[in-house]
């Protein structure tokens, strides 16, 4: 019993995210400790014989639910979830608990997850995962999760999924765009175009380059450019770091692919009318197309404070996936790079998933903005 201990002390202290998956045999641990009470530590892990007894009660919780309105459903299993949020971390009541903020950001760890898995256990009789509070980031999407377990809408999504007919038509319902000569919305790309506009320009002034090196007249001389135009999205280093709830020195890290997608993402809600607070836990898919990955090559001369944000903001795989996470979306999340396809692949693949049920709801297009002239020399 005490080199168990001892060993269960180690892999505490050394990973507690190892602990989540074990599996805890309740009699032979109380044998091995005697008659004595369960360590605190552990009995966080495995429950008690009172939440056990409360499990068996739960059906009658489901029932009470049943029996109200979704809307006052939704409003009990609110107060349940935010308020067991609430006792795990020794906040003071469900006022304390925002809704809308993620329970990383609360301050969950492993340890503290499986705690509020084994309580909301005890209170609905359910049999959730202890990886819970990752699957569903926030208490607001925690509790719509809980809401469709207790009502049988998850069953009923599967159906509608196996029966839905693949051949209906995919709707385009929202749009957003940036692109040369100033272009920030559909409609003005349509002015532009049908106004005969031209979106060429010179070299943008704000990514660093060194305009004056960089061009020569002469075609022939290695390393330069023989022109000083081409179609450039002035502006491109513009940010607002704080509507999407990053930190300035992490958006310094962050290819302006990323900063792009997030702002024309949000914009593409906006023209569908829909409030991307509510897509938070839905089946919405993000198809991201993107070529160009050289933001990486001036990362050099960050200051110190980005460290530890670059891998993610120059990984074009992360693309995506930081759309999917900013707005809570749990459908599939691919970045795509086949070249200048790159977002017609995108939108494909966006259609294709929507046709096969991976998802209600579905982002694609892509980004390109060269942080550097490197290609644009090359070619």
């Amino acid at each position: 019993a005490e080199v168990g201990l001892e060993l269960f002390d180690a892999a505490l202290g050394a990973d507690r995210a190892a602990l989540v998956p074990a599996v805890i045999d309740v009699p032979a641990l109380r044998a091995a400790l005697g008659a004595g009470p369960v360590p605190a530590v552990l009995r966080t892990l495995i429950g008690s014989t009172a939440s056990r007894r409360r499990a068996a009660r739960g059906g009658d919780w489901a029932n009470q639910l049943a029996g109200l309105a979704p809307d006052e459903a939704r409003a009990q299993i609110d107060v349940l979830v935010r308020g067991l949020v609430a006792q795990v971390l020794g906040h003071g009541g469900v006022e304390s608990v925002p809704a809308d903020r993620a329970f990383r950001e609360l301050g969950f760890d492993s340890l503290t997850a499986v705690d509020l898995r084994n309580r909301l256990n005890a209170a609905t009789g359910l049999r959730l995962a202890s990886t819970l509070v990752f699957d569903y980031p926030t208490p607001a999407v925690l509790v719509d999760h809980l809401y469709e377990q207790v009502s049988g809408q998850i069953a009923a999504r599967q159906t509608a999924v196996r029966t839905a007919n693949t051949d209906e038509p995919i709707a385009i319902v929202g749009m957003a765009c940036r692109y040369p000569g100033g272009v920030e919305s559909p409609d003005q790309l349509w002015e532009l175009l049908a106004g005969g506009g031209d979106g060429i320009s010179e070299f943008p002034t704000d990514r660093g380059w060194d305009l004056e090196s960089l061009f020569d007249p002469d075609p022939e001389h290695s390393g330069t450019s023989y022109t000083r135009h081409g179609g450039f999205l002035y502006g491109a280093a513009e940010f607002d770091s704080g509507f999407f709830g990053i930190s300035p020195r992490e958006a310094l890290a962050m290819d302006p692919q990323q900063r792009l997608l997030l702002e024309a993402s949000w914009e593409s809600f906006e023209s569908a009318g829909l409030d991307p607070q509510r897509l938070r836990g839905s089946r919405t898919g993000v198809f991201a197309g993107v070529m160009y990955h050289d933001y990486a090559s001036r990362l050099m001369d960050l200051p110190p404070d980005a460290e530890g944000f670059v891998g993610t903001g120059t990984s074009g795989s992360v693309l995506s996936g930081r759309v999917a996470y900013t707005f809570g979306l749990e459908g599939p999340a691919v970045t795509v790079d086949t070249a200048c396809s790159s977002s017609l692949v995108a939108l494909h693949l966006a259609a294709q998933a929507l046709r096969s049920g991976e998802c209600d709801l579905a982002l694609a297009g892509g980004v390109t903005v060269m942080a550097t002239p490197g290609t644009f020399i090359e070619f």
